[in-house]
């Protein structure tokens, strides 16, 4: 496997990568909302033509000592074309997501996943296959600290992800989803193909 000749082997300092251009996000023209059935099978008949997605859940923040999380409350699939994002309190949207991650021959890719999957598999009954976690790869690959998907793009793209810490921390489990809201957790996922295809994986 080629090594990516930009790839350098220590992890970007926030402030190089704060004076990188800025990496060109998907718009709400490429982000699909699913909140109902009929929008969760189109998706799935969409998304399984793929080889991989990029992936990634939101939940909830937990602000209470004591309090657990039932999330995730969203869960984002993402080729490099398009990105679906799926509110999880409809059953057949549930449905949908469980058998999405449970498609085998399919790569799952994104960073930080630890969580996510313990989360998938308490909530939606499936043990998420084919994940891949892209820190690993840049451990192998000789990068010492955790990348992140911030570090990963400034490496491979020479650009700066922007992540809105205001989205980040909103309210995940709210019946409506804000713009900001999708904006942030389609281009989550969508970072994680774009790098899970610049590695050459």
């Amino acid at each position: 496997m080629q090594q990516n000749p930009r790839e350098q082997h220590s992890t970007p300092h926030k402030d190089a990568i704060a004076l990188l251009p800025e990496f060109t996000r998907l718009g709400l023209d490429r982000i699909t909302l699913v909140n109902e059935g009929a929008q969760a099978h189109a998706a799935l008949a969409n998304l399984r033509q793929a080889r991989a997605w990029g992936f990634d859940t939101e939940s909830k923040p937990t602000f209470k000592v004591g309090e657990v999380s039932d999330g995730p409350h969203v869960l984002q699939l993402s080729t490099p074309e398009r990105a679906w994002v799926f509110q999880l309190h409809d059953p057949e949207c549930r449905a949908v997501a469980a058998e999405l991650m449970a498609l085998p021959g399919i790569a799952k890719a994104g960073f930080g996943l630890g969580d996510d999957r313990k989360r998938i598999l308490h909530k939606l009954g499936v043990e998420p296959v084919g994940v891949l976690e892209l820190n690993v790869v840049f451990r192998e690959r000789g990068y010492r600290k955790d990348m992140g998907v911030k570090g990963a793009v400034a490496v491979l793209f020479g650009q700066r992800f922007i992540k809105s810490k205001k989205a980040a921390t909103s309210n995940w489990a709210a019946p409506r989803l804000t713009e900001s809201q999708l904006v942030y957790a389609a281009n989550d996922a969508y970072a994680a193909i774009r790098v899970f295809n610049a590695l050459g994986l």
